[in-house]
């Protein structure tokens, strides 16, 4: 790079690391270098560059080895950097080379550590040519329909659409009745319920070859709706599943995933119009129980649903949607704007989610706190399983909903509380990647503290370490 005198330096990621290693204040280095704070603070967001007389005043008083300072980074170097995004594995990413070179400069660690870890992965892959992806196709489906925001207005407006010619063909008439007509006269279908006997693993099954869809009778009713809705969208909307799932281009082994979500999808909105429901949400300051009795449909349906209401000229609440089971292991996450927990791991212990499993059916709430300083309300309930075997207790998945807490005054669910000064639980992501110390319910040291364990002394948290 061109270091001439006419070269303006945006040097403030790196001078703020320093800083930061010097234990320094903003306010105590403006005052060794002689500047004003304000100052400091525009150099080190890059809307001032550095300027050489400054550079050189830094150098004498901190002793800093100008060359390293000034450096195009550190080990990561801009070909270095394109040569591993143009792996096939950030497909579809398109980092510009503007932002390259910026992170260089401005983040030489995180760089660093970057190509780091790609190359280890490379490595691995070299060695083990059939070792699986980093993402399984149940990551790579969730990441996808997270990074639309779990939002798919094409899909939305086709089943609005539907909902209405079922409405027109059947006045009156509850969704099943509608469903199972439409199947049988436009598409030659059958609905049959089988004993469990008969169904064996499955809860729905589709016949092409006699025509007839097969459902469980362990399907409650807003299962079996929810079964016809998604077989009404298979066969009259295969076009446009197919060709969604053809721009999302999935690697291998996501495919039928992917098919299978964006189905489920449209079934939603068929079941669940936008319009209706987000009026209907809105105006019932979002009371699940009643869109679960206007829409005939179950607690998890009405909730998930609530996740999808980005439309932007009839936007609802940006609620995130947690669905785990009794030993923690989560099977669904979904988001209409930020999601506050970690994609590895598990909840944290001390959000309500968990508890739960303690009063089954009923709703509890709880406003929470992450580490970034951002609080949430969120509910929680429990759910019953879809579909059960010999060894399924009853109430054994748990759902938990929220969202920001400047949205929890449009909830019913919120009233009564004093949310501008509310009772708080502080909370985590997955114990490996939380800070937050003391614990007492820490299930796993964190991977970037050093553990403190003193001989002398017991700490609530079986993995005391330094704050800060």
């Amino acid at each position: 790079m061109d270091r001439g005198a006419d070269h303006k330096l945006f040097l403030g990621g790196r001078l703020k690391r320093l800083r930061r290693q010097l234990s320094l204040t903003q306010t105590a280095m403006a005052g060794d270098l002689g500047v004003s704070p304000s100052y400091l603070n525009h150099i080190e967001r890059n809307q001032r560059p550095l300027s050489a007389q400054l550079l050189l005043r830094l150098a004498q008083t901190y002793d800093v080895d100008l060359r390293d300072f000034t450096a195009a980074g550190g080990d990561a170097s801009e070909g270095a950097m394109v040569e591993a995004l143009a792996d096939p594995l950030f497909q579809g990413l398109a980092v510009p080379r503007h932002e390259v070179v910026q992170a260089i400069q401005d983040q030489p660690a995180l760089s660093d550590a970057f190509l780091r870890l790609y190359r280890a992965f490379a490595d691995r892959r070299a060695r083990d040519p059939d070792a699986p992806d980093p993402d399984s196709p149940a990551d790579w489906v969730r990441e996808y329909i997270q990074a639309r925001k779990n939002h798919f207005p094409e899909f939305d407006t086709l089943g609005e659409a539907l909902a209405q010619t079922l409405e027109a063909e059947t006045p009156g008439e509850p969704f099943e009745t509608r469903a199972r007509a439409r199947l049988l006269a436009r598409h030659g279908l059958s609905v049959r319920t089988l004993p469990v006997e008969v169904m064996v693993e499955w809860t729905r099954r589709f016949d092409p070859h006699r025509g007839r869809l097969l459902l469980s009778e362990t399907l409650g009713p807003a299962s079996r709706a929810f079964a016809l809705a998604y077989q009404l969208a298979a066969v009259e909307q295969a076009a446009e599943i197919e060709a969604a799932v053809q721009a999302a281009a999935p690697p291998q082994g996501a495919r039928g995933l992917l098919k299978t979500a964006l189905t489920n999808t449209l079934a939603a909105a068929i079941l669940m119009p936008y319009r209706a429901f987000h009026a209907l949400a809105e105006d019932s300051g979002y009371d699940i129980a009643r869109l679960q009795a206007r829409f005939g449909v179950s607690f998890e349906q009405a909730a998930h649903r609530l996740t999808t209401l980005s439309r932007p000229t009839a936007r609802g609440v940006p609620f995130f949607l947690m669905r785990v089971d009794q030993a923690g292991n989560v099977s669904k996450r979904f988001a209409a704007g930020a999601f506050p927990f970690s994609r590895f791991g598990g909840a944290c212990p001390r959000w309500r989610l968990h508890s739960a499993f303690r009063t089954p059916g009923r709703i509890v709430t709880q406003i929470v706190e992450t580490p970034d300083g951002v609080r949430w309300f969120t509910l929680a309930r429990t759910v019953e399983r879809q579909g059960q075997d010999a060894f399924t207790e009853g109430h054994d998945l748990a759902i938990g909903l929220g969202c920001e807490l400047s949205q929890a005054r449009r909830l019913i669910h919120a009233r009564g509380l004093d949310l501008a000064s509310p009772e708080v639980t502080p909370i985590g992501p997955a114990c490996r990647l939380c800070p937050r110390h003391p614990c007492a319910e820490r299930a796993a040291p964190p991977i970037d503290r050093a553990l403190a364990v003193d001989d002398w002394a017991k700490s609530i948290s079986p993995y005391p370490f330094a704050a800060g």
